[in-house]
């Protein structure tokens, strides 16, 4: 990951009664950010859209609030997902918004009274046009004018799969609707990025989107993470994990990567940040254009027994710290697409004022010159490896618009 020179991860769910300590502070280690996501697929541990009452409850707090004693303590975690793809249907943009917020200001507020600094919370979206647009305005405006509103998103991120390459760039710019994200979110107040993108519709993927992105959608997008690290059934992996605990980079981390080197970081760097300032706007029916979409903003109390974890903690947190990382070389296998294996492979710790960036690296051009034996057949997914969880996302994002919120 760092050798592809990304500078974030996202997480979709994590075990946080597991010791993450070695893995975050590895990656802290070498200047990569988290985000992580509160929510899982278990039963009773995330938003369920077609059983909202009952799923927001104090069972499901003291998951997400578990995650937040987990994770919260790492300098590298950058964001809190309070939820993805909650708002998944036109009918789903009626009934889910309110409970949306009220996770978000749950966690905000779990966050103000028990941890050291402030962690941004916000949403993950699904691409649903229709209501795309009025769940930005919903989730990010001001209830009663107020600017401290614990319940407004701190970001909104964006699942988009509408770039499907490769053609030329002026006409997937305009088919892939990018040219209309720009004029949607022109005038946003928070940060709003692609928290999963890399349509695989076209194979082998040659991400040719990241220039775009990176180019002259900086003036309203904060960059975007790339679905997904490990091949899973869907096919939109980077790496290969085999059974015998080998790896192997695949055509499209190549691609990836060499569109990465393609990216003028300092300029990136040295971004405007002027978005910053933007006056977010008032919670108001007038926001909202989609028929049948909420325009109320009058949110759900806290579940019965919830505001006595907010105030007083959850029982036995395990909370995550840093550990010092004193192994640098990488002791697994790990092979290129063209099944070599690359040679000296070790993270390169940076200081702690550093995030990772792409560097003009070809991790292929670090393997032996001769063919390794096959790996082993059998494959298997990031299931196999909790300690990333079940997903990973990865990708660069504009760091210091977060980091003025």
């Amino acid at each position: 990951m760092q050798q592809l020179g990304i500078n974030t991860i996202r997480v979709y769910n994590v075990d946080p009664t597991l010791n993450h300590d070695l893995c975050a502070s590895i990656f802290n280690a070498v200047g990569i950010y988290m985000f992580i996501d509160v929510n899982s697929p278990l039963p009773l541990q995330s938003l369920d859209p077609g059983n909202l009452v009952t799923s927001y409850s104090s069972t499901y707090l003291n998951h997400i609030f578990s995650v937040v004693e987990a994770f919260g303590q790492y300098p590298n975690t950058l964001a809190f997902i309070s939820a993805n793809e909650v708002m998944n249907t036109i009918a789903t943009g009626q009934t889910a918004p309110p409970y949306i917020r009220a996770v978000t200001r749950d966690l905000k507020y779990y966050i103000s009274k028990h941890l050291s600094r402030p962690i941004p919370v916000g949403y993950s979206a699904a691409d649903v046009s229709e209501i795309l647009t009025d769940s930005w305005n919903y989730l990010s405006c001001d209830i009663n004018g107020q600017s401290s509103d614990l319940s407004r998103s701190d970001f909104f991120g964006l699942n988009s799969y509408t770039w499907c390459g490769p053609t030329s760039l002026t006409a997937n710019y305009d088919a892939s609707g990018y040219n209309t994200i720009i004029s949607t979110f022109g005038n946003t107040s928070i940060p709003v990025f692609f928290s999963e993108y890399g349509c695989n519709k076209v194979e082998p993927r040659v991400f040719d989107e990241v220039p775009v992105l990176y180019g002259n959608m900086t003036s309203v997008m904060s960059g975007g993470l790339v679905y997904e690290y490990y091949e899973e059934d869907n096919n939109y992996g980077l790496v290969w994990i085999y059974d015998n605990g080998t790896a192997q980079l695949r055509n499209d981390y190549n691609a990836l990567q060499t569109q990465y080197n393609t990216l003028d970081v300092k300029a990136l760097q040295s971004m405007d940040s002027s978005a910053t300032s933007v006056q977010s706007a008032n919670c108001s029916s007038s926001l909202i254009s989609s028929s049948g979409f909420n325009t109320s903003w009058t949110l759900p109390a806290v579940p019965s027994g919830g505001q006595t974890l907010i105030d007083n903690g959850i029982s036995n947190p395990n909370q995550g710290k840093l550990v010092s990382v004193t192994t640098t070389t990488v002791a697994d296998t790990v092979y290129d697409a063209n099944s070599n294996v690359i040679k000296n492979l070790a993270i390169k710790p940076l200081a702690d004022d550093e995030s990772n960036t792409p560097n003009g690296s070809n991790t292929s051009g670090q393997s032996s010159s001769t063919t390794a034996a096959t790996p082993s057949p059998t494959k298997k997914g990031a299931a196999g490896r909790k300690e990333i969880g079940v997903y990973g996302l990865v990708g660069l994002l504009a760091l210091s618009f977060f980091f003025q919120l």
